[in-house]
């Protein structure tokens, strides 16, 4: 079919919003450049939309009912998506990304489904690979973000959901759901029948895929399932033919699962290992290390502030923990008054600390934390044993040395060596397990001292202290 001047001008402009995607992309590189890369990538999807409004207008054939629906979600759509942005606290931002995965999932399985049944006539062989692509993945990605978001959320019926035999129910719905695929390219005369199927059984596969999973290797499936939400969108711009999205879909995909990759890196576990579940949260790894030996010793604010105020170098080492006490101001408050009495100060990130990827440099940039002072696991590891003081706050399963041992759920993942600081002070609400369900050795050993209770009123009484020894 030949080309309309609209259709050249809408092809060029849709190259224009994805090389804006990409420089965005390239821009999210730094925290520094990261707010201009967000915006460069919403204006791109911007000019996208407006093109694509265009374009209907031009070449006419719509429906002023069905025009005044789109415009009505698009608002409803940009108005949730405001709303729930500014309002979500940061603990609960592993949730909304899930959430997230949901809503692009569901729409790109959507936008497949309606290029498969709504033509007159039969759909190509290559629209039904892509367009059933594009539903069984956005179908998985839509129950298996749900599950996800309700498990981080601590929905009670959700996070006892178990799943006996999931081994068998993985490779039967799998099995079921690309057998549908198969006989919607095979028999598309059929395919109501057949695409209907798929779609169920891909959302089947998408719950019996997360409910097994535990709560530690939750950063990782929330980035697997991004990363599906991504291929999803790309298949369905191959079966619209939309270069925009199958450039928006590809680079979400892309990134999704590189950082895919990289987490399990930093667990030290085969990717296939994390998505195949086991690890945290299960009744078996609770109980499958005894509690080390000794006491916890206590402290007190004004203890731990006489430690940090004679010090000559101090690592912050910040956990999920403090992003539920919504502590990260006072930390960055205490980190500026120490800096301002010549103590060194640094924040040890490991990779999976938090619920998602990149949540403790999220959760500190918020608080105007310099980024040069954020030091990733590798960096850090040989600083800890010049470390006067070492100050964990809501960090668990991250600094536990039993992962240096054989045996335990956390063994050969990587941790922060702050067993190795001169001092260690553990701020934590209380005496409970972290997510793989065993006990810290950290808070065990010689030189530790936990100082139990919220983490933002004991980083305040932490702040009072200083700011009384230093008058």
């Amino acid at each position: 079919m030949t080309a309309t001047p609209i259709d050249i001008v809408a092809w060029f402009v849709y190259v224009l919003a994805s090389v804006m995607f990409v420089m965005g992309l390239h821009y999210m590189n730094s925290p520094k450049t990261a707010r201009k890369g967000n915006f460069i990538s919403a204006a791109g999807m911007v000019i996208a939309v407006a093109m694509a409004f265009i374009k209907l207008f031009v070449t006419g054939g719509y429906n002023w009912i069905a025009v005044g629906l789109l415009i009505a979600g698009i608002a409803v759509g940009a108005i949730a998506g405001v709303v729930s942005a500014k309002k979500v606290k940061m603990t609960d931002m592993p949730q909304l990304v899930s959430v997230f995965n949901t809503v692009g999932g569901g729409a790109a399985a959507l936008v497949a489904l309606n290029d498969i049944l709504a033509s007159d006539h039969t759909p190509n062989l290559v629209v039904l690979i892509t367009a059933g692509l594009g539903v069984m993945i956005g179908s998985v990605t839509f129950t298996g973000s749900l599950i996800a978001a309700g498990k981080l959320q601590g929905i009670g019926f959700v996070k006892k959901m178990r799943l006996p035999g999931k081994s068998v129910w993985n490779v039967l719905f799998i099995v079921l759901m690309l057998a549908s695929f198969v006989m919607l390219c095979v028999f598309p005369e059929q395919r109501l029948l057949w695409s209907v199927l798929t779609t169920v059984f891909a959302l089947c596969y998408g719950l019996v895929f997360v409910i097994p999973i535990g709560g530690a290797d939750m950063p990782v499936v929330i980035s697997v399932l991004n990363a599906c939400t991504g291929t999803a969108v790309a298949m369905s711009g191959l079966a619209i033919d939309n270069v925009a999205l199958i450039v928006a879909g590809a680079l979400v995909g892309a990134a999704g699962v590189t950082l895919s990759v990289l987490m399990s890196q930093a667990m030290n576990r085969p990717l296939m290992s994390v998505l195949a579940g086991g690890f945290g949260g299960s009744d078996a790894a609770a109980g499958a290390a005894e509690g080390p030996e000794g006491t916890m010793k206590e402290t007190t604010a004004d203890d731990v502030a006489v430690q940090l105020v004679y010090a000559d170098k101090v690592i912050f080492v910040p956990g999920f923990g403090l992003a539920q006490a919504q502590a990260q101001r006072e930390l960055a408050d205490l980190g500026e008054l120490l800096k301002e009495h010549g103590v060194e100060v640094e924040y040890a990130i490991h990779p999976v600390a938090g619920r998602m990827p990149g949540h403790m440099n999220v959760l500190l940039a918020e608080a105007n934390v310099p980024y040069d002072e954020l030091v990733d696991l590798d960096d850090v590891n040989p600083q800890f044993p010049s470390a006067n003081v070492s100050l964990v706050v809501g960090a668990n399963d991250v600094t536990n040395p039993a992962a240096r041992k054989p045996g335990t759920p956390v063994s050969g993942m990587p941790i922060l060596d702050v067993d190795k600081s001169q001092n260690v002070v553990v701020m934590k609400r209380g005496r409970g397990r972290g997510y793989a369900g065993i006990e810290n050795e950290l808070y065990f050993e010689d030189n530790t001292q936990m100082l139990f209770g919220d983490a933002k009123a004991g980083l305040q009484a932490v702040i009072a202290a200083v700011k009384e020894l230093l008058d």
